[in-house]
């Protein structure tokens, strides 16, 4: 991995999350494959492929964060190889009531990406919740 890889693949991602924070589609559609595969929190179970699909995931939660929420990235690993890299975060992601009632919860992010046409693009992304409404086992 070289250090000029793993910097353009952060600040890519980091562009990508302030994008997302801001609700700005364009920003959030660039540096993506168009052949993206994402799997999300919500729906469609079997994720989304395509970037007219990854398009579409956007609205709704752009909707729920102009409520209040945070989507800021509090942690960033990047292993780049010469045409593949994946990255993996955690992000704080919720609604100040949501975070001070689960301080701890993150989102888990994970990313693939390959060069395409010269450039880092993002192939595969995936976000996750931990579970925290288990049953109790008493």
């Amino acid at each position: 991995m070289t250090a000029a890889a793993e910097d353009q693949i952060r600040a890519l991602i980091e562009r990508w999350a302030e994008a997302v924070h801001s609700g700005d589609m364009d920003g959030v559609l660039a540096d993506h494959a168009k052949d993206i595969v994402m799997f999300d929190v919500p729906p469609p179970f079997e994720g989304v492929r395509g970037i007219e699909a990854y398009r579409e995931t956007w609205p709704p939660f752009f909707e729920w964060q102009a409520n209040g929420a945070s989507f800021e990235i509090e942690s960033l690993d990047v292993t780049a190889g010469g045409d593949v890299a994946f990255a993996h975060a955690l992000l704080r992601c919720g609604t100040a009531e949501e975070l001070a009632a689960n301080p701890a919860n993150r989102l888990r992010l994970t990313l693939g990406l390959r060069i395409e046409d010269n450039r880092w693009v993002v192939t595969h992304e995936h976000h996750s919740f931990p579970i925290t409404d288990q049953p109790s086992t008493e």
